[in-house]
């Protein structure tokens, strides 16, 4: 089973697509059958799941959608994004209790993880209607978050920088073993496998 679809709640129709593909978010479907039915689709850049609002597709009062998850593998760079595509997120943020995230801004203390632990640092913006939307910075999955057999890229930059540790780390095995490894390829597709499943990496 996979999450494919989160229905949000809005009040303008036009304003929030207006908002969203404003960050960038790929416009799927804007279908209308009358004046009291309309689905408007949306996609954030890289994510399998998508985003629907539109008229009479939820009870939901506009604004109650909360704590909506958007994983980032750069806290501080997606704080720039936002900021500059006008979606006003707050400062970036880790909890007290060094876990995840209380309610609302209960326990934020100010800055990224101290560690920049993976999963530890936070920030939060709202869509003109209120719901809230919490970006999580994620650098290497927990084991087990994965499935080890079935590996994906959200784009060329994140296939990109999954090679570049790869190399670094082939580097540093080949420093260990003192010797030139000719089936290399192998390795890699090994390391960036096992690192995206969470695994233990081969040394």
């Amino acid at each position: 089973m996979k999450l494919e679809v989160v229905v949000v709640p809005v009040a303008d129709v036009d304003r929030a697509k207006a908002f969203y593909t404003g960050l960038g978010w790929r416009l799927d479907a804007d279908i209308a059958t009358g004046e009291n039915f309309r689905v408007v689709q949306v996609t954030p850049p890289g994510s399998p799941a998508s985003v629907i609002f539109g008229t009479s597709v939820t009870s939901q009062t506009p604004g109650s959608a909360q704590g909506l998850h958007l994983i980032v593998d750069e806290i501080n760079a997606a704080h720039d994004e936002l900021k500059r595509l006008g979606a006003r997120p707050s400062d970036v943020f880790h909890d007290a209790g060094g876990v995840f995230h209380h309610a609302g801004t209960d326990a934020r203390v100010s800055g990224p993880d101290p560690q920049r632990g993976s999963y530890g640092s936070f920030l939060s913006f709202d869509d003109p209607d209120g719901n809230g939307w919490v970006l999580q910075e994620v650098t290497t999955r927990l084991p087990g978050r994965l499935d080890p057999s079935v590996t994906t890229f959200t784009s060329a930059s994140d296939l990109a920088a999954a090679l570049r540790r790869a190399v670094a780390a082939h580097g540093e095995h080949e420093a260990r073993t003192g010797a030139h490894d000719a089936n290399w390829p192998d390795w890699y597709a090994e390391y960036m496998v096992r690192e995206q499943a969470g695994t233990e990496l081969p040394q």
